[in-house]
């Protein structure tokens, strides 16, 4: 083009949501500008109702500092690198920081020692969200740089998209209205509104006429939780105890001006300042906290490394298909569907088992694996699905126990001394390695130690003559320490739970030795490596069998409602020294957990208060101000925010379905979307000038998490250049026909 022609029409991007996807977004968008817009025009609009840019509401700068990341900050980046094939040009290095790296440049200008943080430390949200920040306005900054590139930050929020020419209007709530020829939606989670769901509805209406008030959502902590509803002498009831419990819970404690002090005993005391509630009542389903997450020893070190699976893998899933599958329909794809109890926990089940006996006899690993390899293949082709057989989810443990039990027994005798290790076992499995390990993981290295220069001429004398006591609370013999899936994820018996008093006690032990275990880290404790290594390390396999139509409608509503609750419990939980403010705030006896399983709100209209009852323990409290403290599942029938509900009525987009072939539908709530993330419209066809990332898609993907991870090929980065790819073809489109 000539430099006296017109310039051409620019190509309008509108990025609907500026939060960490926005951030990845303009990060691609940034650094490969002079690729993608050669001498075209680009024109950038990002829309975000909060005006916190980069971050978004659920990491905002602004937010209170009590709140704490669930990743470490080595586990959080904000551009693409090496290990993502096909993100196209990287920039420097130094130009893409993991969140560890940042802080150290931040605690080096500053000195503030929110920043002074290792990389396997957990930062606090807001410093998530000051450094999103940093990195969206440095993008913002090199786009702008570009001749042929705008970019407009709009504060507003985006209500409805209107089909206009071959592009869109985007009308905001403040009434205004910008032509796009794309959109990407990057919108993030958002609360239901109370007026469209069914029991936030009765709740608003009951303390609307009472003496009650209802939260519906916990979001933005010091907006939501105001101090007259939830100050001195109130009690809160706190629908949930996972992470937004959590955050919840230590804004009106600590964020009231408590402290966490030093304990010998507990590792953390809690002393009151008198501003926050007289008690906050803790209650859910199952009437536990999300469990700590452990110390990681997985970043760095001789044995840095995620588990890969051994029993659990994606080939394992595609011979279950093609053994037991049944044919799916609508959102199914043609593949033949699982049920998740009966074909996919017994993997999870077995993969936790293995693991959590390898990581406590390390040498016997081959021998464990070996004793149950036989019934594994049985069950992948499909000869144990007989009608009545057992389905349940220990289903292929017994030869692993058996195999464990049998060298706990050898251990044993090793260390009453009636066999040396040298001509104890049959050799299948070497002894002496086996017990040096299993000590090390039970007593740690200085017991390792003991355990060597007694040679083979008594063990058992040199640990009884030092009195050797596991400091990390696990069994002390070699036939302890037993794998149970029951006991795993509900480690509170039944027998515990007769009382508030018993099931508080019984908590406040099991909360006790979990941080315990925790400490030990995700590599030597066998109940935390089993847990991490599955649930977090396998969690693509798991996705793998269960995304997109993988599981029966029937299943997959089962998923949803208990195995994802599983996953958040055992591997999506808070860190230690979060968890370890839960537990001191628990003792002290502000916070109140003896609700126990079961627990549920009811309206007691003659005190015009809710209640919260405890089924199992009894438990019966009156609460002044009860809480919704949960991540609201994407559904936009029931969504605050009005843009998707519009869409809906506008035909844009439509609700994924997962049929089965008995005729069963699912609808969990996200949006039908294809391969590359555009939404299918009502009449079937793809609009491909939209594009949606993130929680829109639950149901059809689970796990949809918002932190890119580095050093990883992971999703978070892989669907931006997705993205990208066709929006780059579409905008190549459009230059072309100039």
């Amino acid at each position: 083009m000539s430099g006296g022609g017109p310039r051409p029409e620019p190509f309008r991007l509108a990025v609907v949501g500026g939060g960490p996807r926005a951030t990845y977004a303009l990060e691609r968008l940034s650094a490969r500008a002079a690729e993608l817009i050669g001498d075209g025009r680009l024109e950038v609009r990002v829309f975000e109702r909060t005006g916190e840019f980069g971050a978004g509401q659920a990491h905002s700068p602004s937010q209170p500092r009590t709140s704490f990341l669930n990743r470490t900050g080595s586990q959080v980046g904000f551009a693409a690198d090496e290990a993502m094939p096909g993100a196209g040009p990287l920039r420097p290095a130094s130009e893409r920081p993991t969140l560890h790296e940042w802080c150290r440049r931040e605690f080096a200008r500053t000195g503030d020692s929110d920043f002074d943080l290792g990389p396997a430390d957990w930062p606090k949200r807001y410093v998530h969200g000051l450094a999103l920040r940093d990195r969206f306005d440095a993008y913002v900054r090199e786009l702008r740089a570009h001749p042929g590139a705008t970019v407009d930050l709009c504060r507003d929020e985006v209500v409805d998209l209107e089909p206009q020419g071959d592009g869109f209007l985007v009308r905001t709530a403040a009434g205004r209205s910008h032509p796009a020829d794309h959109v990407l939606l990057v919108t993030g989670h958002g609360p239901h509104d109370p007026a469209r769901d069914p029991v936030g509805r009765v709740r608003a209406a009951f303390a609307a006429r009472g003496g009650s008030a209802y939260l519906p959502s916990a979001y933005p902590l010091g907006d939501s939780l105001d101090p007259a509803l939830t100050g001195p002498g109130t009690v809160v009831g706190c629908a949930g105890m996972g992470l937004t419990a959590i955050d919840v819970i230590l804004h009106l404690t600590e964020g009231r001006g408590g402290r966490f002090v030093p304990d010998a005993e507990h590792g953390l005391r809690y002393l009151p300042s008198g501003r926050e509630p007289a008690s906050i009542v803790a209650f859910s389903r199952a009437g536990q906290f999300t469990f700590a997450r452990p110390r990681n020893a997985k970043e760095s070190g001789p044995r840095a490394a995620e588990h890969e699976g051994v029993f659990l893998t994606p080939e394992a899933v595609d011979r279950l298909r093609e053994a037991v599958g049944t044919p799916g329909r609508h959102g199914g794809a043609g593949r033949a569907q699982l049920d998740f109890d009966r074909d996919v926990l017994p993997l999870v089940v077995l993969e936790m088992a293995w693991l959590h006996y390898a990581t406590l006899f390390g040498p016997a690993a081959d021998f464990l694996r070996e004793s149950v390899t036989p019934l594994w293949r049985e069950f992948l082709a499909g000869r144990l699905h007989a009608p009545g057989a057992d389905h349940g989810p220990e289903l292929l443990t017994g030869p692993l126990a058996a195999a464990a039990a049998g060298i706990g027994e050898v251990l044993e005798e090793v260390l009453a001394g009636k066999v040396a290790a040298s001509a104890a076992g049959t050799g299948a499995w070497p002894v002496a390695q086996t017990l040096e390990h299993w000590t090390g993981v039970v007593f740690g290295p200085s017991a390792v130690a003991r355990l060597r220069e007694a040679g083979g001429e008594g063990p058992a004398a040199v640990r009884d003559a030092a009195g050797l006591v596991s400091p990390w609370e696990l069994d002390e013999t070699p036939t302890g320490n037993r794998f149970c899936w029951q006991r795993t994820i509900t480690p509170i018996p039944a027998s515990a739970s007769s009382t508030p008093e018993h099931f508080r006690a019984a908590l406040l032990r099991w909360m006790g030795r979990d941080r315990v275990w925790a400490l030990h880290g995700n590599v030597d404790n066998p109940h935390k490596a089993a847990a991490d290594g599955v649930w977090r390390d396998l969690r693509a396999v798991i996705s793998y069998a269960v995304d997109g139509g993988g599981l029966t409608a029937a299943s997959h509503r089962e998923f949803l409602g208990r195995h994802a609750r599983h996953h958040n419990r055992l591997a999506n939980g808070a860190a230690v020294e979060v968890m370890t403010r839960i537990e001191a705030l628990a003792r002290q006896g502000v916070l109140d957990v003896s609700a126990g399983p079961g627990a549920s709100v009811v309206q007691d209209e003659a005190a015009a208060r809710f209640r919260v009852r405890g089924p199992v323990t009894g438990a019966d409290r009156v609460v002044d101000t009860l809480v919704d403290a949960r991540i609201h599942p994407f559904d936009p029938r029931l969504d605050a925010a009005p843009l998707f509900r519009r869409l809906l009525e506008r035909g844009l987009v439509r609700l994924w379905r997962n049929g089965s072939a008995d005729d069963e539908v699912f609808e969990p709530g996200g949006l039908d979307l294809t391969a590359d993330f555009h939404p299918v419209r009502a009449d079937g066809r793809a609009e491909s000038r939209i594009t949606v990332l993130g929680p829109a898609a639950e149901g059809r993907q689970s796990f949809l998490l918002s932190a890119l991870r580095p050093h990883r090929d992971h999703y978070v980065m892989r669907d931006i250049v997705t993205w990208f790819n066709g929006f780059r073809t579409a905008f190549a489109a459009r230059r072309g026909a100039r």
